[in-house]
């Protein structure tokens, strides 16, 4: 199996084709995390390429996230390594979102959906850890006392935590997208009040009525509150 994996190519470009051979081996589960790659010149060797369509192609796979190791800057060898695929599907997903000038009445849509059905489901599911992170993000909140970007960041640790108390990795995946690419507007619009002191006061106890009606296990109110305060806050900022 892994001769048939590194077998030789002949389809342009080379690095694209050895990358996305090498990456359907690692997504398959041929080449498990953890598993050492061969060295620059045996891969070379066995796929009937340059070294530079190797190298380039060990390049696209240390920014998706699936290899480490195998550069100029380290002196380890390439390794399949599964810990970065997260942050930089969340990166790059953003940045199509971004580069795509998707307005933020699509976002809002799309956070929406997502997040009222997260809550909806961590209500029933009720974890405790997640939970406990959206209650010490809450205490934040309330200890910001203006600090603009202590409160953002609160906010964000708690939306992200009431998702993940609903063990949908595939909710969390989309909302940590979302969040990267909506951050600023909360950020900007809270800076830009004369006194953000009553705004923050308003979403604090909105967020601390959601949690409650989660807690409760009451998954419909929570996701009419989350709505609610959704559109509450970012419908105004629509234009």
């Amino acid at each position: 199996m892994v001769d048939e994996i590194f077998s030789p190519v002949n389809r342009e470009p080379l690095s694209m084709v050895v990358a996305r051979k090498l990456r359907d081996a690692i997504v398959g589960g041929e080449l498990e995390d953890g598993t050492a790659l061969p060295s620059e010149k045996d891969l070379a060797q066995r796929m009937g390429v340059g070294r530079s369509s190797v190298r380039e192609a060990l390049r696209i796979l240390q920014a998706q996230g699936l290899v480490s190791g195998g550069d100029r800057v380290t002196t380890k060898g390439a390794m399949v390594s599964g810990r970065g695929v997260l942050p930089s599907a969340v990166s790059a997903l953003s940045n199509v979102m971004l580069l795509g000038r998707v307005p933020l009445g699509d976002l809002l849509a799309l956070r929406l959906l997502v997040e009222a059905a997260a809550l909806r489901r961590a209500a029933v599911e009720g974890d405790e850890a997640a939970l406990g992170r959206a209650s010490a993000a809450l205490d934040e909140m309330r200890a910001a006392d203006g600090d603009v970007g202590r409160f953002h960041r609160a906010d964000v640790a708690f939306h992200e935590a009431l998702v993940e108390a609903s063990n949908n990795r595939a909710f969390g995946l989309v909302m940590s997208v979302l969040h990267e690419t909506m951050e600023h507007h909360l950020r900007d619009a809270l800076e830009g009040e004369d006194d953000p002191g009553p705004v923050v006061a308003r979403l604090t106890r909105e967020h601390e009525a959601i949690l409650d009606a989660i807690r409760r296990r009451n998954g419909s109110e929570a996701a009419e509150l989350v709505i609610v305060h959704l559109r509450g806050f970012y419908e105004p900022r629509l234009g």
